[in-house]
Order: C-alpha cells, then structure tokens, then sequence
C-alpha cells in the first residue's frame, strides 16, 4: 500500500476518534453538579468519592462545580480538580446568591441526559447515584433522595425540618420525607425549563409533578460534617415558610391571580356593605353618623376593595408579561472552566 495513501488513513482515523470523543463528551449520559461555597477542606476528598463513583457506573459523565462566591481556596482547587479531571467543568460567580442561584447556574450549564445535584461538604455520598439511577430505571422522572438516617443537630437541624416537610408535602401535594435533601436525580426534560427564585430549589420535585412527572423517594447514606462548616441555620426556616406561600399561591392562582386579589376585594367589599348598613340602621335609631366609626370603616373599606380588584387586574397582565417575557438568569458568571 503507497505510505501516503497509509498516511491519510491514519489521519482519518485520529479525526474519527477525536470527532467521537467529541460527541461523548459534548452529551454525556450524567450531569452532577454541586454549589460551592467556602469548602476548601472538603473539595479534594469528595471529587476522590465522585471520581469512584463515576468509575464503577461505566457512564459518560461531566462534574460542574459552581463556586458560589467562596472567600477561601475553594476557586483556586477546583481549577487543579479541572486541570486533572476532563470531565470537571468550574462555574465562578461573581459573589455569594445562595444556593438556588448557584443550582439554577449548574442546571443551566448541565448537557446530560440525566441531571444529579448534590453538597460539596461530604454530607451526602456518591455510592448512591447508582441506586438513584436505578429507581430512574424504573420509570420515574424525579428520584429523590431521603437522609433516613441524618446526622444533624435535633433542635436545630432535624425538628424544624421533619415540621417542614410535611407542612411542604401537604401545599404541595408531593408527599417527601426530605425536600432539603440535595441529592436527587432528574430526567432533563422535567427540570430544563425550571426557574428558580428564593430558595426555591427544594421545590423543585413539585415543579417536575406539576408538569406530569413521576416522582419517587429512596433512602440515601448521609454522613456528619467533619470539616468546614454549616452554612444554614435555624433562621432558614423563615425563609422557607415565605417561599412556601409563593408555593401555594403559584399551585393555585398563578395564571390566574384575580381570582385571589378578587377574592380579597370582595370580602373588603362586603365588610364596607355591613358597615354601611349597620351606620344607616344606627341613624334611624337615633344615633348620628359623627358618633360611630362605621362610616369611616365603610368608606376605607370600599377604596380597600377598589384597591384589591385593581391590583388583580395588573397581577393578570403581569402574568402574562411573564409567559411572554425573554429569559432572564438570576446569577452573574464571572469565568468558565472546561467548557
């Protein structure tokens, strides 16, 4: 055979290669990404634990780190987990906004067919993706995973949340034993269009249920912080119970808010109406109008009940202007790493 007919062959096959390379990087099969914020001690150890993890499931797969404002080394040792790891991408935000933004930031950056969040702090363990993908396998849509065994603080840590979840499980209609949980699994088609706002993560299984998603729950391992520390705490909470009414209030009324800004104008309206009839039957008896307060309750009712109808209306061409509107992120990246 003519050594430049071999040459070429070889050519072509380095390009056949690198081309297929290419596609399996470019889609790979798992996407895990995980918010970083001020972990430095825990980074090294739990790429080890992912890296194991990824080995055994025989899997395409891209790692995307997004360092969440952190003020410690946490940049600097996920650009050498990047330089020593093809399948590590690294998402530096501009500063700290909190681990929806940093979460929507990895959703938005994932290519995978499969798309895994989890905590950078060692609490969750990678050994369990593989039975979250099992329980995928089964035909669910969301697998979510429950700290059966949490090692937490009790007052602090567990009560509130046990009392959160079921109060989250009841608004929403997706009964989990653990909606802070960050390991979960998700199929692309029910989590691409999700957008998050406040610390709506958690609520993402009920986003997916909305949109028809099969949702299911197994146990996962979870262990206790040894190194760096806790960014939540109690005060959380109150967090959660404001996002919850969000919650409520998009399961019920989000595409139509009239009904419960109309709701509430009715009911002003009805107090001005009593109010009103109550000062006229008083005046037949005998008692003038400047001796009562319910004329002035009549009166500031009503404008209350104008108020509300009014605010209802532009709620409705709000929520149109939403359906309608570009998208927009919450986030601001400053650099991306192996992308």
């Amino acid at each position: 055979m003519p050594r430049p007919f071999v040459t070429f062959a070889a050519f072509a096959g380095r390009i056949l290669v690198c081309s297929m390379n290419d596609t399996v990087t470019n889609n790979p099969e798992l996407s895990l990404f995980l918010p970083v914020l001020d972990e430095e001690e825990n980074l090294r150890p739990m790429h080890e634990k992912i890296k194991a993890a990824l080995d055994e499931l025989g899997k395409t797969a891209e790692v995307i780190y997004v360092d969440d404002g952190s003020t410690d080394k946490s940049l600097s040792i996920l650009k050498e987990l990047a330089a020593a790891d093809g399948r590590v991408r690294v998402i530096s935000l501009r500063r700290n906004y909190g681990q929806t933004a940093a979460m929507s930031a990895g959703i938005d950056a994932a290519r995978g067919e499969i798309l895994i969040p989890m905590d950078a702090d060692l609490q969750n363990d990678p050994a369990d993706i593989k039975r979250l993908l099992d329980k995928l396998d089964e035909g669910y849509d969301v697998v979510s995973g429950w700290r059966k065994n949490r090692q937490d603080k009790l007052i602090s840590r567990k009560i509130p949340s046990q009392i959160a979840n079921r109060i989250i499980s009841w608004i929403g209609g997706v009964h989990l034993h653990d909606y802070g949980c960050s390991l979960k699994a998700y199929r692309r088609e029910v989590i691409q269009d999700v957008r998050l706002y406040g610390e709506m993560h958690r609520f993402i299984p009920i986003y997916a249920s909305w949109a028809g998603a099969r949702v299911a729950e197994i146990p996962v391992d979870h262990h206790a912080r040894t190194m760096g520390r806790s960014k939540y705490g109690i005060s959380r909470t109150v967090k959660v119970v404001f996002d919850l009414m969000t919650i409520k209030f998009m399961a019920s009324y989000q595409t139509k808010p009239i009904y419960v800004f109309g709701g509430f104008g009715m009911l002003a309206f009805l107090i001005s109406f009593v109010a009103a009839v109550w000062a006229i039957v008083l005046k037949f008896e005998g008692t003038s109008f400047i001796l009562t307060p319910l004329p002035v309750i009549a009166v500031v009712m009503l404008a209350i009940s104008v108020q509300f109808c009014l605010m209802g209306l532009l709620a409705e061409l709000l929520v149109r202007t939403y359906h309608e509107s570009q998208d927009k992120t919450i986030y601001a990246v400053r650099e991306r790493i192996g992308f």
